[in-house]
């Protein structure tokens, strides 16, 4: 498809909805006593290994989510339809699906589309270009992001320029478009909080953020082949301000339905406390359960949380 006829074809496309800049750059919207405190999405990757072994079909992943899980809102990974992004028949025919069903397409996680921060130059504009595609599907399906890794080389210092440079170009795209880009904590710098949070105030846009993630805190190794973790509650935290989605990453549950690894109460109050209010992404990735099973754990560990903290009167309004 040629870049007119695709610009073409997502500018006439039935169905496509013009949001305004303050609706879709920012979820932290005012709430009331007859709503909760957040409502839930489901990340696709939550359900890898069955789409990896393709006993589901990313067509059939709104579906799945809306009558085996009850969620009406869903978070897409590029590499689940990494073809697809250009293909009209195949888009339109999802978009149907989710507009039939009632449920909303939130975002597209983007991997494997070059690094934002690449030292070379030439190779750091071919990313940037890379996600446009992503961008103009994510504004097809009538997402309100892209999500996008700040992969870079080099001093802590030097990976801040390269990507603040990728990342500002990048964003200037997606604010053409409506379409926020924000960034995960997904390893190395990027699960630095503080890092990360001094490459979106550099980048500067209302269209550029962050999109927390409870469990990504791994930094790398030391010298002795020992890890380095980034505190996940401070990571959090300090992202909170500056967030444009959230993903409850969960691995492992004890006896009581709580997750092993991230105390989800006090980091839900993290969230909370920022004043966000927007959708909370379940993002499955254990191997103790099933994948539906975690989907399932998931969900009601974060529905009991919600109902304990809308008892707090902190979050009365």
């Amino acid at each position: 498809m040629t870049h007119t006829s695709r610009r073409d074809f997502l500018r006439h496309a039935a169905g496509v909805a013009a949001a305004s800049l303050v609706n879709k750059s920012s979820p932290a919207v005012s709430h009331s006593a007859a709503e909760p405190l957040f409502t839930i999405s489901l990340a696709q990757w939550s359900l890898n290994r069955a789409l990896k072994a393709k006993t589901l079909d990313p067509l059939d992943f709104p579906k799945t989510a809306k009558q085996d899980y009850g969620i009406d809102a869903v978070e897409y990974v590029n590499q689940f339809f990494m073809d697809k992004a250009r293909d009209e028949k195949w888009l339109g025919e999802l978009k149907k699906r989710c507009d039939d069903l009632g449920v909303k397409s939130l975002l597209i996680m983007c991997d494997g589309v070059g690094r934002l921060g690449d030292p070379d130059a030439i190779n750091r504009t071919k990313a940037v270009e890379g996600h446009h595609q992503w961008i103009d599907t994510a504004k097809f399906l009538g997402c309100h992001s892209i999500r996008v890794n700040a992969d870079s080389a080099g001093m802590p210092e030097e990976q801040h320029k390269l990507v603040v440079d990728g990342l500002s170009r990048l964003t200037e795209y997606g604010a053409k478009h409506d379409i926020n880009v924000i960034v995960e904590n997904h390893g190395g710098q990027s699960s630095n909080g503080a890092w990360l949070v001094g490459v979106i105030k550099a980048v500067n846009h209302l269209r550029c953020g962050t999109l927390p993630d409870f469990g990504n805190f791994h930094i790398g190794k030391n010298s002795d082949g020992t890890d380095i973790w980034y505190d996940r509650y401070q990571g959090v935290r300090e992202m909170m301000p500056l967030a444009k989605a959230v993903s409850a990453k969960s691995y492992d549950f004890d006896a009581a339905g709580n997750e092993t690894h991230t105390d989800f109460r006090k980091m839900m109050r993290i969230v909370l406390e920022a004043g966000y209010r927007g959708r909370v992404g379940i993002e499955y990735e254990g191997n103790g359960l099933s994948e539906p099973d975690g989907i399932r754990a998931t969900k009601v560990l974060l529905e009991r949380v919600r109902d304990e903290l809308a008892a707090d009167p902190a979050f009365k309004t």
